[in-house]
């Protein structure tokens, strides 16, 4: 049998509309099955609370379990390869940190690129790291603390939870913007280092707000400052880095991503959501008690962001020479 010309174009249309109908569909009963949010650090820590905080909300609103699995090792990179190799239907997630976007400059050896083999979701929250000393030290400003270094050339130790930390970064950055000689004293995570810090084994720490806003509170640590552009409202008296060190600026930030050619429909749908519950009263308390703001935005929005970011921070692992294996 024949087809007229008029038949066949009419065919063909159908036939290239059928993929576009058939993933608005997808999106439209999406998600059929519980989601998997990997984790790549094990519970109770930030990423763990934030990515239980909006899972939950992400189960209420889309009426299927969104389950959180920590799977912690090689400083997230475990998670991170599981979540690129699942298959790209929305059902598996990564809660990210800041380390993510700067992992290949970090360790080349990767088997992959974490910008390239990911999909940017949504911003969940950002929020400062907190400049510390002992209540022992004697220094109470940024300022002093910087002349009391100065004074003390490599007898100043300044902790992280571990090589290539963020943490580790911000103090790397201080050092290239103040000319100060400090040592660099790794740990495995932010509770012994914290430990240490009040202890006084260690003279400073530019610690995440959750770990270490209850010493603050209770004295056992100084806050010299905050490391955002603007002050936190969580210690609303506390300085900027920046106020004395023009253009320091650092933020410890989360965020969702799905692995490469997730339809996206499906993303459009979680940042829609996400952005939704971000909005929440009690979503946003939730955050400022833990010294955060939400990140909302589009997907498009959060990837810049993730560029920006690991732009700036591969300038710092350069300058200072630092490498993960």
């Amino acid at each position: 049998m024949k087809l007229s010309r008029r038949n066949f174009l009419h065919l063909s249309a159908g036939a290239a509309a059928l993929p576009a109908v058939s993933c608005f569909a997808w999106a439209q009963t999406y998600p059929t099955r519980p989601v998997r949010i990997m984790v790549g650090f094990p519970p109770g820590g930030p990423a763990d609370i934030l990515a239980r905080l909006i899972g939950q909300r992400l189960s209420e609103r889309l009426g299927q379990s969104f389950v959180i699995e920590n799977r912690a090792g090689a400083q997230g990179q475990i998670a991170t390869e599981a979540v690129i190799r699942a298959p790209a239907d929305g059902h598996t997630l990564l809660m990210i940190v800041p380390g993510n976007g700067i992992a290949n400059a970090l360790n080349d050896k990767l088997n992959f690129n974490f910008i390239r083999d990911t999909a940017p979701v949504a911003g969940i929250s950002n929020g400062p790291l907190l400049m510390e000393v002992s209540s022992a030290t004697p220094v109470h400003t940024v300022p002093e603390f910087i002349a009391y270094a100065k004074a003390r050339p490599g007898k100043v130790n300044f902790a992280s939870p571990g090589i290539g930390s963020t943490i580790q970064l911000c103090g790397e950055l201080f050092k290239i913007m103040t000319g100060v000689d400090m040592v660099h004293v790794p740990y495995r995570g932010n509770a012994p280092a914290v430990i240490d810090l009040i202890a006084g084994q260690v003279q400073v720490l530019f610690a995440d707000a959750p770990s270490s806003i209850a010493h603050v509170r209770a004295g056992k640590l100084r806050a010299l400052a905050v490391t955002t552009a603007e002050r936190s409202k969580i210690l609303p008296a506390v300085p900027t880095v920046s106020e004395f060190l023009p253009g320091f600026e650092a933020s410890n930030w989360f965020g969702i991503v799905a692995p490469k050619n997730t339809p996206p429909e499906i993303i459009e749908k979680l940042n829609k959501e996400i952005n939704a519950a971000l909005a929440e009263p009690d979503i946003k308390a939730r955050l400022a008690d833990l010294g955060a703001a939400p990140l909302a935005g589009s997907p498009a929005d959060f990837g810049k962001f993730i560029t920006a970011e690991a732009e700036k921070w591969t300038k710092v692992i350069r300058a200072a020479n630092i490498k993960v294996e």
